[in-house]
C-alpha cells in the first residue's frame, strides 16, 4: 500500500513529498519512506518504533523512536490518514496509553490542587497559632496600626473610626480604661491595650492585632445595660490577650504575610493593609470564641457584671432586619446555645464586690457618642488613635 505524504528529516526545514509503504507485521515490519521526486528511500522506520504526534484535525503525523527527534511523516489527506491508522494498529494502542497517562496527570494535578486548597483552608489557620508566638509584639503593633488606617478608609461611609470622645480624661474614657486595666490583671499581655468607642453606625465591636479594640456607636445604641457593655468589652479584651486578631490575620493573609515576616516585614505590612479591612466581617474560630468567653467569665468574677449580657445583646441584634446585620456583631461573633450555656454557668454577682461601672459611668458611656460636638467630626484624622 502506497501512502502519499510529506517527510521532514528533523535536520532541515524543507519537506519532501514521499510515498510510504507499510511492510511486514508490527513485530518485524517497517515503514519505508521513499522520495517521490528522486525515487529513492530516505528513511526506514521499524513499525514498533512508530508513534503519533499532535497535529491538525484529520491529519496523521508519525514519528519514530529510531529517527531524529524532529523527524516526521505527515499524512494531510483524511482518507490516507485513516488508511494508515488502519494498517498500523499500534497507533491506537499508543493513543489509548497516552490518554490514560493524561488522565493520570489530570487526576494527580487535581489532587495536588485540592491538597493546596485544604492546606490553605485548614493548615494555615492551624499554623497561625504556632507562628503568632514567634512574631514580636512590636511588629504586631505595627500591623495593627496599618490595619486601623485601612479599616478607617474602608468604613468611611458608615463613619470610619472617628472617636466619639477624644478626651482620654473624660469620665467615660477613664471608666473604660479602668475596666480594661482590671480585665488585664494577671494576664501579662504584651501590649498596651486600648479600647475606644467610635462614631460608626455599624452594630459591631472587634479586636485587632497589637492591642487595639473598638466598640461602634451602632452597637452602643443597641446596648441597654452596663452588663451587656462590660460583657462585650471583656470578650474583646480576651481576643486581644489571646492575640486572636493576629492569628486571624495570618490565616486570612496566608503565605504572603508569612513571607513578609520572614523577610523582615518588607512586604508584610502591605499585605496586612490589603486584608485588614476584611477582618471586620470575618468570624473568629469557635475555639477563639470559647476562649474569649472564658476570659469574660473570669473578668466578671472580679468585676460584678452578668457575662450573659453578651448573649442577650447578640440575641437582640438577631431580631433586627437582615440589612442591619451586615457587618454586625452577630456575623463576626455568632451566638450558639453552647456559648449561652457556658456563660450562664457562673453567677459572678454573688462573689464579685467591685462593680464593672457605676450608674453615672454607664450613663456617661451610653451618651458619649450622642453628645459629641459636630465640629469634632472634621478633625477625624487626629481622632484616630
Amino acid at each position: 500500500m502506497q501512502l502519499l505524504g510529506k517527510y521532514y528529516d528533523g535536520l532541515t526545514a524543507n519537506p519532501r513529498t514521499v510515498t510510504c509503504s507499510i511492510q511486514g507485521t508490527e513485530a518485524s515490519g517497517f515503514l519505508e519512506i521513499t522520495d517521490l521526486e528522486l525515487n529513492h528511500e530516505v528513511a526506514h522506520w521499524p513499525q514498533g518504533s512508530l508513534f503519533p504526534v499532535p497535529g491538525k484535525s484529520g491529519e496523521l503525523r508519525l514519528a519514530s523512536t529510531s529517527a531524529p527527534e524532529g523527524a516526521r511523516v505527515v499524512f494531510s489527506d483524511r482518507e490516507i490518514a485513516a488508511r494508515a491508522r488502519g494498517e498500523l494498529p499500534m497507533l491506537a494502542r499508543h493513543r489509548q496509553k497516552h490518554t490514560r497517562r493524561q488522565f493520570r496527570i489530570i487526576g494527580l494535578s487535581s489532587m495536588a490542587i485540592a491538597s493546596v486548597v485544604l492546606a490553605y483552608i485548614y493548615g494555615i489557620p492551624l499554623l497561625a497559632g504556632q507562628v503568632v508566638g514567634l512574631i514580636p509584639p512590636e511588629m504586631e503593633t505595627r500591623f495593627g496600626e496599618k490595619i486601623v488606617v485601612q479599616m478607617a478608609d474602608a468604613l468611611e461611609e458608615s463613619g470610619g473610626l472617628t472617636l466619639c470622645d477624644p478626651d482620654p480624661e473624660s469620665l467615660p474614657n477613664r471608666a473604660i480604661q479602668r475596666f480594661t486595666e482590671a480585665a488585664l490583671e494577671g494576664t501579662y499581655a504584651p501590649f498596651d491595650v486600648s479600647v475606644q468607642v467610635v462614631a460608626n453606625s455599624i452594630p459591631n465591636a472587634f479586636a485587632l492585632p497589637g492591642g487595639r479594640a473598638f466598640y461602634f456607636q451602632g452597637l452602643l445604641d443597641k446596648t441597654e445595660t452596663a452588663d451587656e457593655f462590660a460583657g462585650v468589652l471583656a470578650h474583646e479584651i480576651g481576643h486581644v490577650v489571646h492575640r486572636d486578631g493576629m492569628k486571624q490575620l495570618i490565616a486570612t493573609a496566608g503565605t504572603g504575610l508569612l513571607v513578609g515576616f520572614v523577610l523582615g516585614d518588607i512586604t508584610g505590612l502591605s499585605v496586612a493593609g490589603t486584608v485588614g479591612a476584611a477582618l471586620i466581617n470575618t468570624s473568629f474560630s469557635r475555639d477563639a470564641e470559647r476562649e474569649a468567653d472564658r476570659f469574660s467569665l473570669a473578668v466578671a468574677q472580679r468585676r460584678a457584671f452578668e457575662p450573659t449580657g453578651l448573649a442577650d445583646l447578640l440575641e437582640r441584634i438577631s431580631d433586627d432586619d437582615a440589612s442591619a446585620q451586615i457587618f454586625a456583631l452577630l456575623s463576626t461573633h455568632p451566638l450558639t446555645q453552647e456559648r449561652r450555656a457556658a456563660l450562664e454557668e457562673i453567677n459572678p454577682l454573688e462573689t464579685a464586690a467591685i462593680p464593672a461601672f457605676s450608674e453615672e459611668e454607664w450613663q456617661a458611656i451610653k451618651s458619649m457618642c450622642s453628645t459629641r460636638g459636630t465640629g469634632k467630626r472634621k478633625n477625624k484624622g487626629r481622632d484616630r488613635r
